[in-house]
């Protein structure tokens, strides 16, 4: 660092030299027998001065303490400034060692200044230059080349890092944008060679390995265009997650992310004034059964973030409770919070739990949820989600909660597999509760999220990672699908609605072709399909449909305030039979019968199983 400073003041002392004699020079076309003594002198006169105050002028502005290896904005500032003062510093001092009349000519004050700023820039960037230069040539044989869809100020804040950065292997090949404006135009040296339509040409004529998307404002349809587009390149997508990091200035490299598969869906996300919807919750004791699975989870946490008077989660999986309680206590440090392990199956410990914390308002998301896993294990199922639900429901009745809301699915719309059958049993439950107690019962219907535990985008994207193949059941199987986060938002809006007995519906969307979602995945992760991974269809697991649906005929729909949620009307039924046969159940599945699914169907009418169900789904 001393040596390097010490090259730096020398080659400064020459750089003041030069520039205030070649200023007098230039003015007279480099003909020094032209110039007047009565200019020479001065100059000459006033120079070990110069030198000496032009140091202390850089000294001040750190041109000698800056890493220049990194220098940006702000160090050329810092440099323009010291020149212009060292400017005005001469000109001071030239009038005091002028002989007669002006020093100098009035344009030699403005060529000293273009001189020095030259020679400063030199010096303290030229290092860069080359360093930048001798690291790309290094890299040269492993650079990743980059094309950058945006050309906003988001862009324009990535590529200059790209550029800038003596460390990154990315070489940026074009830049993309439809403003017609922009086109033919350069950011930092690189063109935007065209709109959207030039994405498939120009990744093939630069050879891109990666495509950044740098449109963090723009709306999730014309992001679903463009990767629409981009996913038929085989380059691998990454994308700046949202408007925020433009506006907290985040926008940097480390900030990209891949592009996931839900980018694909299409839509804005959904959005609910929750403010205004949790004031229920606020200085409430919330209970949430199977606080620590994927839904779960996401109910703990946006209900922490809005006050209430204490957070009580039950989960009989240790691990994810213990998970979820560390990120609790860590981002909400004032919350009032109690996690307990317990089986909504033991009646006496769910008991004891309502009678020691007297919960107001419980989310009840402990279930078995696995379809092909439930159908090998189908009393479990039973045990579990009916008399589970059955039994927490009954402890929030007799120790006077406010709201119990259940969540359920859209497998329990006409189903053909144990766990939706079992769904549809809990709902009737919550209705029936609903007629005796004054407690507010209601369960809320939805179908897939994204990447909740067991869904299918995390399994796709193991065997991706895994080299393939990626196992697909039906080439025609279609889902719902929302993300956890929308999912949840609108649970808790449909408990605010709640009045008692309401069985609400999420929108969720139109429905996505699994086989869709797999190609869209491998595609996105940079692979190409049919050549670096296969997808296999592997045929209808036992209970699985083709498509999933939200209401059953006979159930009608009636609207909400939000029209994203909406409530099916209560069917009809026979109370009396309807326990007779939850008793015939339960005994069955404590003494594990072979086959209980003919008493659940005898339950549920609408039950169809095993080879029938398939048939059916195929022939449909």
């Amino acid at each position: 660092m001393f040596y390097r400073r010490t090259a730096l003041i020398i080659y400064d002392i020459l750089s003041v030299t030069a520039s205030s004699f070649l200023a007098i020079l230039l003015r007279y076309d480099m003909h020094l027998d032209e110039i007047p003594d009565q200019f020479l002198m001065p100059i000459r006169n006033f120079l070990p001065l110069n030198i000496l105050l032009t140091m202390g002028i850089f000294y001040l502005f750190r041109l000698y303490h800056s890493l220049w290896a990194f220098a940006g904005e702000n160090e050329m500032q810092s440099l323009v400034m010291a020149c212009f003062l060292s400017a005005v510093v001469s000109g001071v001092g030239l009038n005091l060692f002028k002989v007669s009349g002006k020093p100098v000519p009035d344009s030699y004050y403005f060529m000293y200044l273009f001189m020095l700023i030259s020679f400063t820039f030199v010096s303290r960037f030229s290092y860069r230059f080359l360093r930048s230069h001798k690291h790309r040539l290094q890299n040269k044989k492993n650079n990743i080349s980059v094309m950058i869809i945006g050309a906003g100020e988001a862009g324009n804040a990535l590529i200059k890092e790209i550029v800038t950065s003596n460390y990154s292997t990315m070489v940026i090949r074009c830049i993309i944008d439809d403003d017609k404006q922009k086109m033919g135009q350069f950011i930092q040296g690189i063109k935007v060679v065209g709109g959207r339509d030039k994405i498939i040409e120009s990744a093939d004529l630069y050879d891109i390995d990666e495509i950044f998307i740098a449109m963090p404002s723009a709306p999730r349809t014309e992001i679903r265009d463009i990767l629409d587009i981009c996913k038929e390149t085989s380059c691998k997508l990454r994308s700046l997650p949202g408007m925020y990091q433009l506006v907290n200035g985040e926008v940097s490299v480390s900030k990209l992310r891949d592009v996931e598969v839900e980018d694909l869906l299409g839509r804005e996300p959904i959005r609910v004034d929750l403010d205004s919807i949790l004031s229920y919750v606020q200085n409430k004791v919330v209970m949430v059964t199977g606080g620590g699975g994927s839904i779960g989870s996401e109910l703990c946490r946006q209900v922490a973030s809005h006050k209430p008077a204490h957070l009580v989660i039950v989960d009989i999986y240790e691990n994810n409770a213990y998970d979820i309680q560390q990120e609790l206590l860590q981002n909400f440090p004032e919350l009032k919070l109690t996690v307990l392990i317990a089986s909504v199956r033991n009646t006496k410990r769910i008991n004891s739990i309502f009678e020691t914390y007297r919960p107001d308002i419980i989310y009840h998301a402990a279930a078995h949820k696995h379809v092909p896993l439930m159908e090998v294990s189908p009393n479990e199922a039973i045990k579990n989600n009916v008399f589970g639900t059955w039994k927490t429901a009954q402890a929030a009745a007799l120790n006077g909660a406010e709201k119990f809301v259940m969540i359920s699915t859209d497998k329990a719309v006409n189903p053909t597999n144990i766990m939706g059958a079992s769904k549809r049993i809990c709902e009737m439950i919550i209705q029936t509760f609903n007629k005796h107690y004054d407690t507010e019962f209601v369960a809320v219907r939805f179908g897939n999220v994204l990447g909740s535990n067991g869904s299918v985008i995390p399994l796709f994207k193991k065997q991706i990672a895994a080299g393939g193949p990626v196992t697909v059941t039906h080439p025609d199987i279609i889902r719902y699908f929302m993300t956890i986060p929308e999912a949840v938002s609108l649970v808790l809006q449909a408990g605010a609605y709640a009045k008692g007995g309401e069985i609400f519906i999420l929108d969720m969307g139109e429905p996505v072709k699994i086989l869709d979602l797999a190609k869209n995945l491998i595609r996105l992760s940079g692979y190409k399909l049919g050549e670096d991974i296969q997808i296999e269809f592997t045929g209808l697991r036992p209970g699985e449909k083709l498509y999933e649906e939200l209401l059953m005929d006979e159930e009608g729909m009636q609207d909400t305030d939000n029209r994203l949620i909406h409530i099916g009307r209560p069917i009809q039924l026979d109370e009396r039979e309807f326990f007779i046969q939850l008793k015939q159940l339960e005994d069955a599945s404590k003494d594990e019968i072979a086959d209980i699914r003919p008493l659940v169907a005898q339950i549920v009418p609408t039950y169809v199983y095993g080879q029938n169900a398939a048939e059916n789904e195929v022939k449909q």
